[in-house]
């Protein structure tokens, strides 16, 4: 497999990057941007590099305000470097401009890695016990910065970059980090927020962009027929539900009544326009319903995200994000809360068995069969069109 080519990342005695540098920049083709944007060293001193298309003007500041040096359009693209007056590496801002306003920015490049060797290490082993802390989107405090973490498992890509409507869709904007002895790609966009969609754009092993893809581990998710990420909120909701779970701690379930009312949430009732209740909603009705007619349980048939109704939720695409049909992540919390105060268990169907090919999926994730079997003959249902998962590889495990 062939990476694209990382130049050197020299400064000439001015600070100018190399022009074949600034280019691959700009086509997006450099193997590894975090050794030309961001600050970098230049003789005794420091220069400050970005990439910010539409701008005409920037001026480097840091975190706390101090305007530090005005950076020179190297290319019309967007391309921009200058001097600038700092004694130590550090997270820097930008005040864009053209003839049509201003805004600011602050730099991803100028940024270290989040992830650390330990993480290498439990990932590469198959071991990580908290994999979905690391990898997907986590809003975070880093560097002084508060912003949000993206990380994707795809070892056989060119290029992996973070694509939304804030970026403009542009893969070259948010190139990121490659972790080359795991094959994780991260990448900390500082004063990104909740509620982004976004997507990862992938360079496959043969240089062909491949379809947009979603996030794996993503908490969130659009409503269908939208099928992007979402960048989520840490969870707010507070439980309330420590009676209930410490009745079952101490309980022997073997000795113990139990009914269970198997139910699909998408079709169990709905508003009388058609559409699909929210969980606030499904737990006013289907909670009091399960206590009334004796039951101890409710099994869900599957509600993590998947792109197709008649499905019944057994051909996921996000078995970490509950489905956006029904609402957000905290919702479903408070379903669950809202049952089990109730004396309720909820058990969740899941689906490790196999996974839809639509192409915004896991099939061909990095442009090669990462999730899945190569063969087919080893793995595949043609009856469903699905994707059977490849329990050999450590990662794939750890992921389910």
């Amino acid at each position: 497999m062939r990476k694209p080519r990382a130049t050197a990342a020299t400064s000439g005695p001015d600070g100018l990057a190399p022009a074949g540098d600034v280019a691959a920049i700009v086509a997006g083709t450099h193997g590894d941007p975090f050794a030309v944007l961001g600050v970098q060293e230049a003789g005794k001193g420091f220069v400050a590099r970005c990439f910010v298309p539409n701008a005409e003007f920037v001026t480097a500041y840091t975190l706390t305000g101090k305007e530090i040096g005005e950076l020179s359009r190297r290319d019309d693209a967007g391309f921009f470097e200058g001097k600038v007056s700092i004694r130590k590496r550090q997270p820097l801002r930008y005040h864009a401009r053209n003839a049509g306003g201003d805004w600011w920015l602050t730099d991803p490049y100028s940024f270290g890695p989040v992830l650390g060797p330990m993480d290498d290490y439990y990932m590469a082993e198959g071991s990580h016990l908290r994999l979905f802390d690391k990898l997907g989107a986590h809003i975070i405090d880093h560097e002084g910065a508060t912003g949000v973490h993206f990380a994707v498992w795809a070892p056989n890509a060119r290029r992996v970059s973070v694509v939304g409507a804030f970026n403009d869709w542009d893969g070259r904007r948010h190139t990121m980090r490659d972790r080359k002895d795991t094959g994780i790609w991260e990448l900390f966009i500082p004063d990104l927020a909740a509620g982004q969609p976004y997507k990862f754009e992938i360079i496959g092993p043969d240089g062909v962009r491949l379809p947009l893809k979603a996030d794996p581990f993503a908490f969130e998710s659009e409503v269908r027929p939208a099928t992007a990420s979402v960048t989520a909120p840490p969870m707010a909701h507070q439980w309330g539900d420590e009676a209930h779970r410490g009745y079952w701690r101490k309980a022997d379930p073997r000795r113990e009544a139990i009914s269970i009312y198997e139910v699909h949430a998408g079709s169990w009732q709905r508003r009388d326009d058609g559409t699909f209740l929210s969980w606030d909603e499904l737990a006013a009705r289907l909670i009091p319903y399960v206590v009334d007619t004796g039951f101890t349980h409710i099994e869900f048939l599957p509600i993590s995200e998947h792109p197709y109704d008649p499905s019944w939720g057994y051909q996921t695409t996000g078995l970490y994000a509950p489905t956006a049909r029904f609402g957000d992540p905290d919702g479903f919390a408070r379903f669950v809360d809202g049952a089990h105060r109730a004396g309720i268990g909820v058990i969740l169907d899941w689906v490790p068995a196999h996974f839809p090919v639509d192409e915004h999926g896991l099939v061909q994730f990095d442009g090669t069969a990462l999730y899945e079997h190569a063969d087919p003959r080893q793995g595949f249902h043609p009856d469903w069109n699905t994707a059977i998962y490849n329990f050999g590889r450590r990662e794939v495990v750890s992921f389910l």
